[in-house]
Order: C-alpha cells, then structure tokens, then sequence
C-alpha cells in the first residue's frame, strides 16, 4: 500500500522524535552525579558541545561591557531555542546561522563569567559538602540515628539497636533473632519460658520496626523478604512485581519466561516489563555504605521554607556545566567555503546536542514540578516528622503535574532530597494508606506503628479484640474499620487475640 505524503511526513516526524524521546527520558532517570559523567562523555563525543569556563583570575566586567555576549548568556538563549521552538531541522540551523551572525568575532577571547558567578558556585559546592558531611559515616550509624525518630518501649529500642549492629554489610539479618535475645537473669527459676516469649516478641517488634527504615529491604532475612520490603503500592506494575517476587525469583534466573507465563496469563512482554523494573530494586541495600564511610549521595533536589512559611523546592544542579554550541562550528557552518561532507557531519552533531541541551532542561523542568508535588502533599511531614506522613501514590503526583505515571517513577528514581528533617530518597514519600471511616485518608506506616504500639501495650493475659483495637486507634485520632484493622494485623503477621492468649498460655 502506497502512503500519502502527509503519512509519510508523519512517520518520519515519529522515527525523528523516538530517539529524541528515548534520550529525553534517559536524561531524567539520571540522578546528579550519573548526569555529570553523561555530559562529560557527550562532550567528548560531540565536538560542537562547549561549556562555560570559569576563570578565577579575571576581573569582574563593568555595565560597560554588557554589550558582549558571553556564554551563558548564549547557553540561556539557545536553552530558549530548543524548548520553545520545536520545528523542522532547517528552521533550527537557520535560527543557529542568524544568532552567530550577531555575536561579536572576538567575544570567546573577551567574556568571562563574573565573580559573582564564581562566588555563588562556590557556596552552593560548599553547602553541597556540608551537607555530604553530615551524612551518617556508616550503615549503622545511618540506622539508628532513624531509630531515634521512633517513640518505642525501651526493650524494643535496645532489641532494635541490637537487630542494627547484627546486619552484614549488604544490610541482611543472617543469624536467627533468638541468637540475639539477652541471656535471662538467674532469679528467674520457673519462669524461664514466659520471659524467653516475651523476649522473643520484643525481638519480632524490634525486626519490623528496622524493616521500615532507609534503605529499604534492610533487615531482611531472604533475598525475596528484602524485595518485597522495597516494594512500595502504587508503583507501576506493583501488583505483578509482588507475584514474580513471591512465585518466580528461580523462574527468572533461570529465564524460564513462558513458564511463568502460563502460570500467571501475563505475556511474554508484559513479563520482561515487569522484570525491567524489577532490576530497579536493589538485592543488596546496605552495600552502598562501606563499614566506615557513608555512600556518596548528592541531593539533586533541596527543600527550603520562604518567608511565608511554604515549602519551595530547588534544584542542586550548579555543578553541571552550562553548555552551548560553539560559535566555531556555526561559522563553519555559515562559511560556504565549508564542503557539503562537513556541513552535514555539522549539522548532524548541531542537532544531537540541541536534543542533549533539551532533554537536561526538561529534566529540570520536570523534576521540579514533581518533586514540588510531593513537598506540597508532604508538609505534614516535614512539620511534625515521619509519624506524620500522608497516604501518597505515584498516580497521585502525575496527575498532579500533567505527566505519564512512569515519568513519575523515572524522575524520583535514584534521586535524593535535602529537607529540613535531613536527607531522603524521593521515593520514601510515596506510602500505601487505606480510608478512615469517616472518610479520611491514613497513611499505612501510621496505622500500622500505631497499631503495633496497642499491641505491644496490650495485657498478655488478656489481649485485645479487633473491636477493642479499633476503639484504641479511635482515641489516637485514626478512625478505621474493624475489617482494617484486621487486614492490616494480618499483614503484620499478628495473631488475633485468642491466638496471642492461647500462645501465651502455651508458653507458660
């Protein structure tokens, strides 16, 4: 079948914008210091890419020298060029030719970047090292200083510090809880079994409590406990990640794909998608931290409070290079003594960086937006602390923002934000929650300390119902069905009270 020519632009547009947009959506999952080493190797590749040089030994210019053009100022001008004006290639190099005809000849060898400009680089390197500094020196350390945002029963917390400096440097629990438990006081004589429960409870409570802090999988106990802590609802394909997590971890290995398929009905591709984000999540949590020295983590974003008490976000992104295309190649481009040969090869390269300057300013752009996003859903958090935390989903934020759920997925990954409340991933803002009866929304991570709390609370002998539970989250301020509570207990793997009273007594 013959297409028209109007299918035949169309098409080519669409073979044109994929790997613009491939490209586009590799820049934005790249945090800060992967971005770096992005642009020093396309700089390397590209000839026509050039960079701001900063030179500290010259003088700041006067107002009388505002009539050169320098470049950044030349940098922000195309930076204009490729995210407003989106037509054909020809109209793109005409505008290029155009702009180098009104620069001055000599203005690479006479504009420098201001003092000023020296200055602030300056600081924010040296507020992004302070805040490096900062950082935990060790996977332990990093733990339990999270430890302390707990209010936990002093049993717990000893049990929880000591479940922290019993973890392998990959962030595993390889020796069983009952190795860690305190030898029992001699004066016990016949109570020996009722306290060794108790410690054994204390233990698990202490487990769970570890489980839910940063990294997430650390304390995990299996390769799949460790997978499914880092899960987070509402995630894509969260759902099929928990089935391939829990069914299939050896089907995978082994590439058994259309096995799982039949077992599961999802096809082939739907799989290798699901095992692309699967590879996203990290077996070993704690092997970024060395025994001594904390993990080498820049916040792309930071988080500052104005003077009307809101939270703004900003991007930490002074350590990139301002590029522009060097005039050099535009004027070999517009001198018609240059062959036909070099002139494509020119434009070829003109057009590749005009997509690489794109795509970083789109990554700005949009991690802005989204990471302002989840600030505005999260001030309670970064008001009260973690116990606060919203109910939030991925989908939430992109329609927030007007984007696909998977630009959501690719802006937080890997990325850090720098809060008054101290360094996080982007990514542990995102929590389940369920609905409070009176229509409110609850953030699983409160329900579930919270209900924890009761439990351990409770009086052994007498433990509480789920009805009676629902009355003791009531007085907390969390109204939540019964059938909640037992969803949430039976996730938690907590018997229900007859099983807590029969258990105790049996340990007796």
């Amino acid at each position: 079948m013959r297409l028209s020519l109007g299918q035949q632009m169309q098409l080519a547009q669409k073979q044109v914008l994929a790997p613009r947009m491939i490209q586009s959506m590799e820049i934005l999952q790249l945090p800060l210091m992967a971005l770096q080493e992005r642009i020093e190797q396309e700089m390397e590749d590209n000839p026509v890419l050039d960079q701001v040089e900063v030179d500290e030994n010259e003088p700041e210019r006067s107002a009388d020298d505002d009539d050169l053009a320098s470049p950044s100022s030349v940098a922000d001008t195309e930076r204009e060029l490729v995210v407003k004006d989106d037509r054909n290639n020809e109209d793109d190099f005409e505008r290029l030719l155009n702009m180098a005809e009104n620069l001055p000849d000599d203005y690479e060898e006479r504009s420098r970047p201001s003092l000023n400009r020296i200055e602030q680089e300056s600081d924010r390197r040296h507020d992004a090292m302070a805040n490096m500094l900062a950082r935990p020196e060790s996977l332990v350390d990093y733990l339990a200083h999270q430890l302390s945002w707990f209010e936990l029963d002093d049993a717990v917390r000893r049990m929880a510090e000591r479940i922290i400096y019993s973890l392998d440097t990959n962030g595993y629990l390889n020796s069983p809880l009952e190795e860690l438990l305190p030898p029992l006081a001699p004066e016990l004589n016949g109570d020996v079994q009722s306290h060794r429960a108790k410690q054994v409870e204390v233990a698990e409570d202490a487990l769970r409590v570890v489980q839910r802090l940063d990294p997430p999988g650390c304390g995990a106990r299996t390769l799949k406990e460790c997978l499914m802590l880092q899960l987070i609802p509402g995630m894509p394909y969260y759902d099929e990640l928990r089935a391939l997590i829990t069914n299939h971890l050896e089907d995978l290995e082994n590439n058994r794909l259309p096995q799982i398929a039949k077992k599961t009905g999802m096809t082939i591709e739907k799989i290798q998608e699901v095992w692309h984000e699967l590879r996203k999540l990290k077996p070993k949590p704690g092997s970024d931290f060395s025994e001594t020295t904390a993990p080498s983590v820049t916040p792309d974003v930071f988080v500052d409070r104005n003077e009307a008490g809101k939270y703004e976000v900003r991007l930490e992104d002074g350590q990139l290079p301002s590029l522009y295309i060097s005039p050099y190649y535009r004027k070999l481009l517009r001198d018609e003594g240059t062959n036909a040969e070099t002139r494509e090869y020119i434009k070829r390269k003109i057009n590749s960086a005009q997509w690489l300057i794109e795509s970083i300013e789109q990554r700005r752009s949009t991690l802005t937006r989204v990471s302002q996003a989840i600030v505005d859903h999260q001030t309670k958090f970064l008001d009260d602390g973690p116990d606060h935390i919203e109910p939030l989903k991925m989908q939430q934020i992109a329609d927030k923002v007007g984007v696909h759920v998977t630009t959501v997925s690719r802006a937080v990954d890997d990325k850090w934000i720098q809060t008054p409340r101290g360094i996080f991933p982007l990514k542990r803002f995102f929590v389940g929650g369920t609905t409070s009866a009176d229509g409110e929304e609850v953030a699983w991570d409160r329900v579930r300390i919270k209900l924890q709390e009761i439990i351990d609370n409770e009086d052994k002998t007498k433990p509480l119902s789920d009805d009676a539970i629902v009355e003791e989250l009531g007085k907390a301020g969390i109204t939540v069905a019964r059938r909640t509570v037992t969803k949430y207990r039976k996730a938690m793997n907590i018997p229900s009270s007859r099983g807590r009273r029969d258990w105790t007594k049996g340990e007796k």
